[in-house]
């Protein structure tokens, strides 16, 4: 009996271990979801056109046609889509105190919208 309870005691804490890379994983998915927003917003109030905003979303998706699209692929394609957006030529045409943190306008990769 005390063996049953040791063992599971281990399958929980294997459990509890695996909730928690789970918790850290969608944690930074929905960071790099809130950083896509965020300069969707900031592309919108420039007036970007929605051609535009397209061609930049296909672009992205068309990167990343895998036929077994997984929670890997959803965080490298919210990643793609981050640095496209951020390297989007209006974004870069603001002055600097209203540009998005020099982290995301770092990216040598231009746009073109």
């Amino acid at each position: 009996e005390l063996q049953q309870k040791v063992e599971e005691t281990e399958v929980l804490k294997m459990e509890l271990q695996m909730l928690e890379t789970e918790r850290v994983r969608l944690s930074l998915v929905e960071e790099k979801l809130l950083d896509v927003l965020q300069l969707l917003q900031q592309l919108r109030d420039l007036n970007i056109s929605k051609r535009a905003l397209g061609k930049i979303l296909l672009s992205t998706l068309e990167s990343y046609r895998d036929p077994q699209p997984g929670k890997a692929q959803l965080f490298e394609v919210l990643d793609t889509l981050q640095q496209e957006l951020a390297a989007c030529e209006l974004l870069h045409k603001q002055p600097m105190e209203q540009a998005q943190s020099p982290r995301s306008l770092s990216n040598p990769l231009m746009i073109s919208c």
